[in-house]
């Protein structure tokens, strides 16, 4: 496959989190990098980060590995165990099933970037460690429930101006543009 053109690779923005968590994902974007070449065994995303966006809600996931690395900007990693500054070069990664929930935030007046690497089990579990929600994805469907299991059902006064329409039981996402985590697919 020839070099990638960064400028033909669609930018995705948004997040299919269910109300409220997706309008936390303001000021986020990726080139879903990976996929663009073709890769069905691993994506490969550049995430940009606008000052104050953050990349995720804290999540660790089941099965699948993730590896970060800072290409531009300062990132604040957010763990269990508290935070650290990230800058160029310096990289994290995050081994499948273990349960320390990991987001970027970029605290900066400045643009920040990095690179995300994950695995593509296909049956996958996210859980969110400061929000009762856990993704389960199965057969290409990615599903939002209460960590019990429950259906999530977004709380009445959350903003449900993308999700009005929705009701409980369509809180499942094709695979191609689910929450792998990242509130996108890797």
């Amino acid at each position: 496959m020839p070099k990638l053109d960064l400028a033909d690779v669609p930018v995705r923005t948004g997040s299919i989190y269910p109300s409220p968590y997706a309008a936390q994902m303001a000021g986020r974007s990726s080139l879903r990098l990976g996929a663009a070449g073709g890769l069905t065994q691993f994506g490969v995303n550049l995430v940009t980060l606008e000052p104050g966006a953050r990349s995720s809600l804290r999540h660790w996931h089941l099965n699948e590995d993730e590896f970060v690395m800072v290409t531009e900007g300062t990132l604040m990693l957010c763990e269990d165990g508290g935070e650290s500054a990230m800058g160029p070069g310096d990289c994290a990664a995050f081994p499948a099933g273990v349960a320390d929930g990991h987001c970027f935030v970029n605290r900066s007046e400045a643009v920040a970037r990095f690179l995300v690497i994950g695995s593509r089990a296909p049956d996958e579990v996210a859980t969110y460690s400061d929000v009762d929600l856990k993704v389960t994805m199965t057969e290409g469907k990615a599903k939002f429930t209460h960590r019990d299991g429950s259906p999530y059902v977004p709380p009445p006064d959350a903003d449900t101006d993308r999700d009005s329409d929705r009701t409980p039981a369509s809180y499942l996402q094709d695979s191609d543009t689910a929450v792998r985590g990242t509130g996108e697919r890797k």
